[in-house]
C-alpha cells in the first residue's frame, strides 16, 4: 500500500459562518466531543502513518501555535506555515508549503473535516486505491444520503472506476468534498502565484480526466455553522465516533 508521510492541514481560514464560536478562538480550535477540530484531523493524520503535518495560520495565529506547541511529542510533528501577511486560499497555502511536503504522495485536509469511520478507514483507503498512472488528485467524497450538517446540492458526481465530474448548475449529484485529498508535487507544476483555490487545478485535472473519487465508508459531518456543530455533536454522541 502506498505511504503519505506528510500532510497539508488548512487552519488558517476566518471561519465567518462559524460566528459567534470563532470571534475570539479560530474555527480549528471549535470543540468538536471535547477535542479540537484539529485535534481530530492531526490524530486521524497520525493513525494514517502521516509523520509531518504542515499548518498554516494567519486569523488568530498564537492560539493554533499554541495549542500545536501543546502537543509537543504526539504524532504527527507539525510545522507552521506562516500566512499573517497574506492569505492564501487552499491552493496558494499548500503551494507554500511544498517544501515541507515534499513530492508526495501528500494529504491535503481541511481543519474543519470530520468523521464517524465507518468499516473501511477513509485515509487508509485513499492510500489503498491511490494510483499515480491513472490520477493527478485523489478526493475523499461523501455520500449526501448519509452526511450530517450539509443541506447543499452535492459537488461530484461519479462513474464506477472513480472518475469525476462536477454538478451541472441545475444538477444534484450525489457527493459532496468530504474536506480530504491526496496528491503529489506534481499537481501544482505551473500553479498560479499568490492566493488561488485548489478547484483551480482540480479543474486542470478533470480535464485531463485524472481527478478521481473514493466514497467515504462513514457518516461525514460538516461543521460549516454553530447549528451544523450541534448535529454533528449529537452524531458523535449517538455512534460514539
Amino acid at each position: 500500500m502506498t505511504t503519505a508521510r506528510t500532510a497539508m492541514v488548512l487552519a488558517a481560514g476566518y471561519g465567518e459562518r462559524m460566528r459567534p464560536l470563532t470571534d475570539t478562538m479560530p474555527k480549528p480550535l471549535v470543540p468538536l466531543a471535547g477535542r479540537a477540530l484539529l485535534d481530530h484531523v492531526l490524530d486521524r493524520l497520525a493513525a494514517a502513518g502521516v509523520e509531518t503535518a504542515v499548518v498554516n495560520v494567519h486569523y488568530l495565529p498564537e492560539q493554533i501555535e499554541t495549542h500545536v506547541q501543546a502537543r509537543a511529542g504526539r504524532a504527527p510533528k507539525t510545522v507552521i506555515s506562516d500566512e499573517r501577511e497574506l492569505l492564501l486560499d487552499t491552493g496558494g497555502g499548500t503551494t507554500k508549503a511544498l517544501s515541507h511536503l515534499g513530492d508526495g504522495p501528500f494529504f491535503v485536509h481541511n481543519s474543519d473535516s470530520a468523521w464517524s469511520e465507518g468499516v473501511t478507514p477513509a485515509l487508509r483507503n485513499m492510500l489503498r486505491l491511490w494510483d499515480p498512472e491513472r490520477m493527478d488528485c485523489l478526493l475523499l467524497l461523501a455520500p449526501l444520503s448519509t452526511s450530517v450538517g450539509y443541506h447543499a446540492r452535492g459537488d461530484f458526481d461519479m462513474t464506477p472506476d472513480g472518475r469525476l465530474s462536477r454538478r451541472g448548475e441545475r444538477q444534484v449529484v450525489p457527493f459532496a468534498f468530504a474536506g480530504v485529498s491526496l496528491c503529489t508535487a506534481a499537481l501544482f507544476e505551473d500553479a498560479p502565484e499568490g492566493p488561488f483555490s485548489l478547484n483551480v487545478l482540480w479543474d486542470r485535472a478533470l480535464d485531463k480526466e485524472r481527478l478521481y473519487g473514493v466514497r467515504l465508508d462513514g457518516r461525514w459531518m460538516h461543521v460549516g455553522t454553530p447549528e451544523a456543530l450541534k448535529e454533528a455533536e449529537a452524531s458523535f454522541e449517538h455512534e460514539g465516533a
